[in-house]
């Protein structure tokens, strides 16, 4: 109840009011009108549900949009207009969230049905590749007919993330429980079943059918077809890895060992595996030059930087409490690591390799990725 008494209180209070309503308008209307930028960095807040859109110049969050329970991976499609996050859950769940990076707002999610677990993400061909854990599958979701149009069984446990080779056909996981990396390649074969035998004259031609050689095949860049598996043996807690840039080398860090498998991709091995100090290894990437290897750690507060080419550690950068997400800036100038327990991005100079800034997206942040617009 309000009083009104010499002076017109009554009028003051109702005119300050008002003035704190349009200064809350206002600042309301500053924050939305701060538009995505042409070259956003995408961070998710783990405990926040959220993904944070950041100018990376400002190093200054533009805008947050809900993105589901317990999101874990986070990647934007190749015109950097659609965000994409696998909602993980260990398994409990099964959808994908769907962010307009242009709207700056949540739309439907996509529902994987029985392949839960989303995990590792990645966009190449147009569509959005992903590892679902507790289904010890692998799929492509293709966003043009809103459909996932391919699954493939690895028969390891907690395939965890996948690299896919910008031709469409190789496919590199981690199977964290298996300790093990799967090599995953398309072959010549159209996956239509077998043909008949040797000496077999098959089907007839005409109404009985094509003989299996005029079978059509699988449309151009259609993961349907036959693949081949190679599984192969590396460390125990396999789960971050990298494709070296020019495609020869996989790095596999193997977090309860504290090693590093190195895989000949063409030769399909491990030719090497450095005793690298890295328990509780979460995420490994290779600079864009392909010179040096970030791996960053849950159990521990260095960030470790080794050589390619000697195998040799170079550096141990201190981060906080642990950091998980690492991501590239594709110039090479800098590159971003989500240190999760300390509720910040460290911005590192790829150059001095020293922390030269940090960016505050929310609670517990993660999955990492670039959105450019085209």
């Amino acid at each position: 109840m309000y009083v009104v008494g010499r002076g017109g209180t009554m009028t003051k209070l109702m005119r300050i009011g008002s003035a704190l309503l349009l200064g809350g308008v206002l600042a309301s209307s500053v924050l939305l009108a701060q538009s995505t930028p042409s070259k956003a960095l995408l961070v998710l807040a783990k405990r926040d549900h959220t993904l944070a859109i950041v100018d990376p110049s400002s190093l200054k969050v533009v805008a947050k949009v809900p993105v589901g329970p317990d999101p874990h991976e986070v990647i934007a499609d190749d015109e950097g207009k659609f965000a994409y996050v696998s909602n993980y859950g260990g398994g409990a769940y099964h959808t994908l969230a769907v962010v307009d990076l242009v709207e700056q707002k949540a739309l439907p999610s996509v529902d994987l049905g029985p392949l839960r677990g989303p995990h590792g993400l990645v966009f190449v061909g147009g569509k959005v590749w992903f590892t679902a854990e507790a289904a010890k599958v692998i799929g492509s979701y293709d966003p043009s007919s809103k459909k996932v149009d391919w699954v493939l069984g690895t028969g390891q446990n907690r395939t965890h993330m996948i690299f896919v080779f910008d031709d469409l056909k190789r496919i590199v996981t981690s199977n964290v429980s298996s300790g093990t990396m799967s090599i995953i390649e398309k072959t010549a074969g159209h996956g239509f079943g077998p043909g008949p035998g040797p000496g077999s004259a098959g089907p007839p031609s005409g109404p009985g059918g094509p003989p299996p050689s005029d079978r059509p095949g699988p449309p151009p860049g259609s993961p349907q077809g036959d693949w081949d598996e190679t599984v192969v043996a590396v460390g125990r807690g396999a789960e971050g890895f990298d494709v070296s840039p020019d495609g020869k080398e996989i790095w596999a860090a193997n977090a309860q060992d504290g090693t590093i498998s190195i895989i000949d991709v063409a030769g399909k091995k491990v030719t090497e595996t450095l005793a690298a100090n890295v328990r509780g290894a979460n995420r490994l990437k290779f600079t864009p030059d392909g010179k040096r290897v970030f791996v960053s750690s849950l159990g521990g507060s260095d960030l470790a930087i080794f050589d390619a080419g000697t195998r040799q550690d170079l550096k141990r950068l201190k981060l906080g409490r642990g950091a998980a997400g690492i991501l590239m800036d594709p110039d090479g100038t800098r590159v971003y690591v989500a240190c999760s327990p300390d509720n910040y991005v460290a911005v590192i100079n790829l150059k001095t390799s020293e922390v030269v800034g940090h960016i505050e997206p929310g609670n517990e942040p993660d999955g990492l990725a670039w959105a450019v617009r085209r």
